[in-house]
């Protein structure tokens, strides 16, 4: 048997405190590396609203997959799938130890899964797709996609521009809807998962979240959103889409001041903690941790790469 490459995959829902629990973890095991697995984050001059780790902390614990991208460009969990899979064995080769940290659930399950069969992507549909947008409206495309693929339609937002005509892209290259390709449901074999999950008390939760609004708000979010304006970017821009920036929208329909934005941000922000925890309580295997447990987490994991390392040697000494 070929020896799995082991690797620590840590989640948990926005606010409860993953950034604090890696800087205690690497205080105590060092040698860490973190694959970023927020999809927000990935954006330059999205510092603020997406609660990037500050740069110092950054600098004493190499964090990959922040900053790679212009708010203007499509990130997927195919990409992000591609990428952490070539980083894995380029931080093995260094001798630390890759660790998986985010909270973005769809990209943890499809890295932890591996991605479903669908057929890769068609770039002439894909330039037809996006022309039939500019002329017959997003709409539209929605109607057809509901007729072909009611299945996709009805997980999918109305404004969901990109998994929309990714939708009717692989239903026109192949002739079957994407709800009909197999998603993986088990863990990957080419890995050996360590799974932490950290959960905190839902009120708490929910007052770290006010809190951290408040916190982004008192550190400039504001000028931020206006530093990305004033560099073209704009709300229809992938980067722009997330929590936190989005919500500033409502000032440009005139229908909304700062305050009711702060209160939908964290509104908002509540309403995606509640479905981040739907989502990994689905989850199997899971080592369930309050993120204040430092000492017994460092312990499980010293545990956990010394039985991957013995499986790796045949258990030589």
């Amino acid at each position: 048997m070929i020896p799995r490459a082991p690797l620590i995959v840590i989640f948990g829902p926005t606010a409860v405190g993953k950034t604090a629990f890696i800087e205690d973890l690497f205080s105590k095991l060092g040698n860490i590396e973190i694959i970023n697995a927020d999809s927000m984050q990935v954006y330059r001059w999205l510092d603020i609203g997406t609660a990037k780790p500050a740069l110092q902390l950054r600098r004493r614990i190499p964090h990959h997959l922040i900053d790679i991208l212009e708010p203007t460009c499509q990130f997927n969990a195919g990409e992000f799938v591609r990428r952490a899979d070539q980083l894995v064995p380029e931080i093995r080769r260094r001798c630390n130890t890759p660790v998986l940290c985010g909270g973005t659930a769809y990209y943890l399950r499809s890295f932890i899964t591996g991605l479903p069969d669908s057929p890769p992507g068609d770039l002439e549909i894909r330039r037809k797709l996006r022309s039939e947008v500019a002329q017959r409206g997003l709409e539209a495309l929605l109607e057809e996609l509901g007729s072909v693929d009611p299945v996709t339609r009805a997980r999918l937002q109305e404004r969901d521009s990109y998994r929309i005509l990714r939708a009717l892209e692989v239903y026109r290259s192949s002739g079957k809807p994407l709800s009909s390709f197999v998603n993986p449901t088990g863990p990957r074999r080419d890995y050996d998962f360590l799974l932490l999950g950290l959960m905190r008390d839902r009120t708490e939760l929910y007052t770290r979240i006010e809190q951290r609004v408040e916190h982004m708000f008192g550190e400039g979010l504001v000028e931020e959103v206006r530093s990305l304006l004033a560099r073209g970017y704009g709300f229809e821009d992938p980067g722009m889409r997330g929590i936190g920036y989005r919500e500033f929208f409502e000032l440009r329909k005139g229908c909304a001041a700062l305050e009711t934005v702060k209160e939908l941000i964290k509104r908002n922000s509540r309403r995606y903690a509640k479905r981040q925890i739907t989502f990994f309580k689905s989850l199997s295997d899971v080592h369930w941790e309050d993120p204040r447990a430092g000492d017994s987490v460092a312990d499980l994991i010293t545990d956990f790469l010394a039985g991957s390392r013995d499986l790796e040697t045949g258990g030589a000494s």
